[in-house]
């Protein structure tokens, strides 16, 4: 098999697809090499010295020649020229001969290290790797490798470092790590980490009814469940025959393996005993001043073809072909696998993105089917044919949209907008608003427990407890100066010493920094604002003669609100992708100067600060298009302006068809440009990367290319990665609960992009990224948290759509109230929701200029339409609201409030009827702590029994009764 590789800097991608061997290559190499054995057997000395004593030997010969031939001694000269001639020519001889003997060790390598997992040796498993190059700064950062490497020694790793002239660049170095049992155990036991001691004897009852309709759906069984299903306790070294131990180098999973060494390497000094600087210390310090290049775990095996190693798992092969392809979209996710690869951590995030998108797909079918509702009913739709008519829409002139700019316009040339705002603004739209309340409800009940059961499948019960008191960030722990007794474990250990000064100072500074970018982002918000009314009036003025329906199929529906809806949402979206790579870094920096003690508590703080950030930047342009565009407009001859009257902007209107087409077209454009970009980002950034990195690229003898080379040049998961990932779901999820109201198809486009979003993340961390370092995690952390708050607000925003931004309202106090002719329809509604206005009253500044209004325009027409309920010109309350107003006002928020105390009602019901743990769950761990408390005083009994039998004398043939008879220690009350 033949490799194409490459590398620029430090991260490149070599994993390509698999091509044809390089067999031939390597054949015509051996021939050429025992074509001049002869010459080499010549010298058996030679042969024993390494290319580098031959290089320094040929250039002082050669040095030493120079300096004599530039000597008095001239007679010399000819016969010492001869000789550095020939020595030249053995100097050539020795290049030669050093490539073959680096070319011949590769070879030699071949058998034990071609894509290995293994030492030299082949038994001993690399659970990490480092890497590093020389450079200028060689000799200080050669003393920390030194006394680093040397004191990862002295815990009890062992290591194996494979010379630069083995890698493929003949720059890198490579310290193979491996942890041997003591190491592992010890380890285990701090970290309290569980292991079998027994299999599950609970039967499985879980088979559901039709269950053969999910076949399609299904992988197979070893795939599923890689591993039996144990009962498991947290290791205990001095009881390690208590534990199924059946072979001490698999009882660990890699996973666990890379988690215990990284744990170490995180937190091992890289000075001398004697220089006790707390701060000198971990993987990260080291790999932050260019120490070493890299540090992770490996992959067991290329991803598209399994290890030759019988010893090798081959899990990567297995996650590739079942998991990452997109052939397999429709099949269910392989978690224990996940999860036994990655680590908890990764595999909890896919357990929530798959529930979430298996979720999409009810809202997604209820979705579509008030669209189709909306489609269906498009010929019953009254006021868009009022609209449209020419004898009614094509005779009502309207009052001009802005000043000067902005000319007469007739009401049926809003006729499409109006149709289209029909597809999203109808009845259907309030069942939905209030289906999803409901849906949102049920889809954070239903994943309480589904994570239940995965917290008891993955023996991550109770682990919360043992994060925060046992996985301390090593930043935390480098800045600690005194120690506390814990109130809870009665042990001492290291805190940080913070005066009150100081964390005020840091908290002042952290939220200053987190307000300040949220004010720029509302300047911004406010200058998009600022460009559409500018640009408005411009669009208004270039389009007064309609040249825009010469242009075939869309040109018709293009108008000056519509294309300025569509540039201002795209500028939009251009200023939240930048802000957001820009405030990022922020956000990271101002974590990490907070000093958070467990990295749960890290993960918190940055998501806060993070989803804070995000939230005002997606949502702010669509929140002022639901609630404040076209709410503060006033009236003609006394409209509102942004910024005064000076500044000539005024706010904008929403057409006759309503604000809710505006939010839809924002909420498309954001939503679906932020979901490509995601996409780009996710997939093809990265694969770029490597195809850029490998266009120096030359072919390597597939025997020559190591694992650890591998890995070394594919890129780096990052410390974000996870949780960028988590965000991007978050604000989608934002999207779909917060204005779904004015788009029922967002379910559906969410649902899409899911599809695709589990085997792009599946993909890119398959073969696009090194391992990551296996983690624990009980939950989603502060996301589940965050994803309440939206349920919460998703309804309230809901129902203020429908109420305000939507025409629902109006309509239906008009048919039932308002209608002439007291039935119920809708004839007479568009003209009964525009008021009158005298032309004369407009002032002169607002006035359209000379040439802005259109033809048909003429003095004869003295009054002008506007959307509002105001009385007319001569009326004893002239211009003023209207008693229908604040009948639809009064309606309004009456809708609101019984939205939003059904919703809660239901949506407090149906979390009262659901329990957060599954009753099957419970009585599994209940029947776990069980047989953890019996197992082990049995275990304790046999082993005190067998401890005395050895200290009795051998004339006392009198056995113990005492022992048998021992009651059995109380279990406690909820276990039985």
């Amino acid at each position: 098999m033949h490799r194409i590789t490459g590398k620029a800097g430090g991260d490149s991608l070599i994993e390509m697809s698999p091509t044809e061997s390089f067999n031939d290559d390597i054949n015509g190499y051996h021939q050429h090499a025992s074509s001049s054995s002869g010459s080499l057997q010549q010298g058996q000395a030679a042969s024993s010295l390494t290319p580098d004593v031959c290089f320094e030997t040929c250039e002082s010969l050669c040095s030493s020649l120079a300096s004599l031939a530039q000597s008095d001694h001239s007679d010399s000269l000819q016969t010492e020229a001869e000789t550095l001639e020939r020595i030249s020519t053995l100097t050539g001889l020795w290049r030669k001969r050093a490539l073959f003997l680096k070319f011949r060790s590769r070879i030699d390598k071949h058998q034990q290290s071609k894509d290995s997992v293994f030492f030299r040796d082949g038994l001993r498993r690399i659970d990490f790797v480092l890497s590093y190059v020389d450079d200028k700064d060689g000799e200080k950062k050669l003393e920390r490798r030194k006394y680093y490497e040397d004191n990862l020694v002295k815990v009890g790793l062992e290591l194996e470092t494979e010379d630069k002239s083995e890698s493929e660049d003949g720059k890198t170095y490579f310290v193979k790590v491996h942890a041997p049992w003591e190491v592992l155990a010890t380890y285990a036991d701090v970290l309290k980490i569980k292991v079998p001691f027994k299999v599950n004897d609970i039967p499985d009852n879980s088979e559901m009814p039709m269950n053969w309709l999910s076949t399609p759906f299904r992988l197979p069984e070893q795939i599923m469940h890689p591993e039996p299903d144990f009962f498991t306790a947290p290791f205990n070294k001095s009881k390690s025959d208590f534990f199924l131990i059946d072979d001490k180098d698999t009882f660990f999973p890699p996973s666990t393996r890379n988690r215990i060494v990284y744990y170490i390497l995180s937190r091992c000094s890289y000075l001398r005993d004697e220089c006790a600087d707390k701060d000198k210390k971990g993987i990260k310090r080291l790999l932050n001043n260019g120490t070493y290049t890299a540090a992770f775990p490996l992959h067991d095996c290329r991803y598209w073809t399994k290890s030759k190693d019988p010893n090798c798992e081959s899990e990567r092969n297995n996650l590739y072909k079942h998991w990452a392809g997109f052939i397999s979209f429709f099949k269910e996710q392989p978690l224990n696998l996940i999860r036994k690869y990655y680590g908890e951590k990764i595999g909890i995030y896919f357990a929530w993105l798959g529930f979430y998108t298996e979720m999409l797909l009810f809202a997604a079918v209820v979705g579509t089917i008030c669209f189709i509702y909306g489609l269906l009913t498009y010929d019953d739709n009254e006021w868009s044919k009022e609209i449209c008519s020419e004898e009614i829409g094509g005779h009502i002139v309207m009052c001009p949209l802005c000043d000067k700019k902005c000319g007469y316009w007739k009401l049926n040339t809003t006729c499409h907008s109006s149709w289209q705002s029909h597809l999203f603004d109808n009845v259907g739209t309030v069942f939905f608003a209030i289906f999803m309340g409901i849906w949102v409800t049920l889809f954070l009940e239903f994943w309480k427990r589904r994570q239940a059961r995965l917290e008891y499948e993955w023996d991550l019960v109770d682990f919360e407890e043992e994060q925060q008191q046992l996985q301390l960030r090593p930043e935390y722990e480098t800045k600690c100066t005194n120690r506390k007794m814990n109130r809870i474990t009665q042990e001492s250990e290291w805190v940080l010493n913070r005066t009150a000064t100081d964390i005020m100072g840091k908290l002042c500074l952290c939220w200053a920094t987190v307000m300040l970018w949220i004010s720029l982002i509302i300047a911004c918000i406010i200058g998009v604002i600022a460009y559409r009314l500018a640009v408005y009036a411009a669009f208004a003025s270039i389009m007064k003669d309609s040249p825009t329906t010469k242009v075939q199929v869309v040109g018709a529906y293009i108008t000056p609100q519509l294309a300025t809806s569509v540039t201002a949402s795209c500028i939009n979206f251009v200023i939240i992708m930048i802000l957001n790579l820009m405030y990022e870094r922020v956000a990271v920096w101002i974590t990490d100067m907070e000093i958070p003690k467990t990295h749960l508590e890290y993960e918190n703080k940055l998501t806060v600060k993070m989803f804070l950030f995000q939230f005002v930047n997606y949502y702010s342009s669509c929140f002022y298009v639901a609630f404040f565009k076209g709410k503060f407009v006033g009236y003609p001859g006394n409209y509102a302006y942004m910024f005064g009257e000076w500044s000539q902007l005024r706010n904008e209107e929403c057409d006759p068809g309503g604000c809710l087409i505006e939010l839809t077209t924002q909420l498309v454009i954001v939503m679906t440009g932020k979901q490509v970009w995601g996409n780009i980002q996710e997939a093809l950034v990265p694969w770029l990367m490597n195809w850029w990195g490998s266009r120096r690229s030359r072919n390597h003898p597939e025997s020559l290319y190591s694992r650890w080379e591998q890995d070394h040049d594919l890129q780096s998961f990052g410390q974000l990665g996870l949780f960028d990932e988590y965000l991007e779901m978050v604000i989608q999820f934002g999207f779909i609960t917060l204005f779904v109201a004015s788009f029922p198809l967002a379910p559906l486009l969410a649902l899409i992009n899911n599809i695709i979003e589990v085997r792009v993340d599946a993909w890119k961390l398959t073969t696009q990224f090194r391992r990551p370092v296996a983690a624990k995690a009980h939950s989603i952390g502060a996301w589940e948290e965050i994803l309440s708050g939206i349920a919460v607000l998703s309804v309230v925003t809901n129902a203020f759509i429908v109420a305000f931004t939507s025409d629902m309202i109006p309509r239906l106090v008009y048919m039932y109230a308002y209608n002439a002719e007291n039935e119920m329809n809708m004839k007479g509604y568009i003209n009964n929701s525009l008021s009158v206005f005298n032309i004369s009253g407009i002032p002169l500044e607002n006035r359209p200029e000379e040439g802005e209004s259109p033809l048909w325009f003429n003095s004869s027409i003295t009054t002008c339409r506007y959307r509002d309920y105001r009385y007319p010109s001569g009326h004893e309350k002239e211009y003023s609201h209207t008693m229908q107003f604040w009948h639809i006002l009064a309606a309004k928020l009456a809708f609101i409030i019984i939205m939003e105390h059904v919703a809660f009602m239901v949506k407090f019901f149906v979390a009262w009827m659901i329990p957060d743990v599954p009753s099957d769950v419970r009585a599994r761990v209940k029947r776990e702590r069980y047989l953890v408390q019996e197992y082990l005083h049995n275990y304790e009994v046999e082993k005190l029994k067998i401890q005395l039998s050895q200290q009795s004398n051998n004339d006392c043939s009198c056995e113990p009764t005492i022992y048998p008879h021992l009651s059995r220690h109380e279990v406690l009350s909820e276990c039985l």
